[in-house]
């Protein structure tokens, strides 16, 4: 037999050459499609966090929305609480106006014979008394008088110094008192 020979390396290197091309064809269609899966994920990404960014802007608006309100209410709340304040004091003035007549009305009804009174000072429920008496018993006589009062509690002379120019046993005299508001039964 005699020897054939036969060239197979055309054909070999066409197929070589095709299958290149085929794969170079997938490999270029995959890139493709990776970059397309990925632009889409990327775009719908954008689009979720585009979305959020404005669902939280509209949270931020309700919020400051809110805040303004909580303020306005805050300003409302402290106008009513000085308004009550101011109401409670009218009230306290009103309800202690007839007291303080009564008070007044108790002191010169208290006021011992030959005794006058200089100055009236008053803090809170205590009353400070600056007088005048012709002598050291009608001073006596004045701590007395409060002491039987309904209107006077725990009378007190704090100080007493001689005053010979009203009188030659004249002194000038200091004296506290507590206020006290009777009942309406010992009022009258």
């Amino acid at each position: 037999m005699a020897d054939i020979k036969i060239n197979l390396l055309p054909w070999r290197e066409e197929l070589r050459e095709a299958r290149k091309q085929e794969f170079l064809k997938v490999l270029i269609s995959l890139v493709l499609l990776a970059a397309a899966i990925i632009f889409g994920g990327d775009r719908f990404y954008n689009a979720r966090i585009d979305t959020q960014q404005a669902r939280n802007a509209f949270i931020d608006k309700e919020i400051k929305v809110l805040e303004d309100r909580i303020d306005e209410i805050k300003l409302l709340q402290q106008k009513r609480n000085e308004l009550l304040a101011r109401m409670k004091v009218i009230q306290e003035l009103q309800g202690n106006r007839p007291v303080i007549v009564r008070l007044f009305d108790e002191l010169a009804r208290r006021l011992a014979d030959r005794v006058y009174f200089t100055s009236l000072q008053s803090k809170g429920k205590s009353i400070t008394i600056d007088g005048v008496a012709e002598s050291n018993n009608r001073i006596s006589s004045q701590l007395r008088n409060f002491d039987e009062s309904n209107w006077f509690e725990k009378p007190n002379v704090t100080g007493i110094v001689a005053d010979p120019s009203n009188g030659p046993q004249a002194s000038r005299f200091k004296m506290e008192v507590q206020q006290s508001t009777p009942s309406a039964k010992e009022v009258d």
